[in-house]
């Protein structure tokens, strides 16, 4: 497959805007700089890819701007607002309403939404419907196989039809046929022009179903590309 290096298009909205975003972990002669400036634009509308080395801060990005973690300094907008602005009270009101997280360890804990008992059973029967899985709505996490939980995760995370959804390896305990079918789901997802997808991957099988690739090492994003081969998105 061909990229080629792409900017945001000028008419498009852009849905997430990083400029200089740093993040460290623990002080002094053990700190470490896991986000050394990152400027990124994701758009409303894509799926955006961040692909990378192990460490070299993708999980550390795109839980920032899921509002998980603070930044150390530098700018993150998320569907207009400012994240390093918002206290942690905000922020987790924002994350409730806003913003679908898939986690890569599955962590299959309850979601706060604020949403009445019998809505959120009924959004909740839907979701697991979405993903295959309406059958095996009584069942306990540790009941359910790898794939299953990791349906069980892209459910929650689309449960509350949120604006930006930010996913960490979808695709890592799924086989081929059902990896590339949670993938139609995202990308589906993500066709709305109210709302973006970010995936983080090493699943060099669903790269195809980016509209951009951005490529990371060392805490920097080094380069942004589109697929323009005729098999890859339409």
């Amino acid at each position: 497959m061909e990229y080629a290096i792409n900017e945001a298009e000028p008419n498009q909205e852009i849905a997430v805007r990083c400029r200089g975003l740093t993040k460290t972990y623990g002080t002094g002669d053990a700190s470490v700089m896991a986000l050394r400036g990152i400027d990124l634009d994701v758009l409303r509308g894509e799926l955006l890819m961040v692909v990378g080395p192990s460490g070299c801060g993708k999980t550390t990005l795109i839980s920032v701007v899921a509002a998980i973690l603070g930044q150390d300094s530098g700018e993150c907008q998320v569907l207009g607002r400012d994240l390093k602005n918002m206290g942690p009270k905000e922020r987790t009101q924002f994350r409730g309403e806003s913003i679908g997280y898939v986690f890569q360890m599955f962590n299959l804990l309850p979601l706060i939404n604020g949403a009445p008992r019998r809505e959120a059973e009924r959004r909740a029967e839907e979701a697991l419907e979405t993903v295959g899985l309406g059958a095996r709505r009584d069942a306990l996490p540790s009941h359910l196989s790898g794939g299953q939980q990791q349906r069980v995760a892209i459910a929650r995370a689309l449960v509350h039809n949120p604006k930006l959804i930010v996913c960490d390896e979808p695709t890592s305990n799924l086989d081929h046929v059902a990896g590339r079918s949670m993938m139609e789901l995202l990308r589906s997802a993500a066709r709305s022009p109210e709302r973006a997808l970010v995936v983080v991957t090493h699943d060099p099988r669903i790269f195809d179903f980016a509209d951009r690739i951005a490529h990371m090492d060392d805490g920097k994003i080094i380069d942004i590309a589109r697929s323009i081969d005729k098999g890859g998105l339409q």
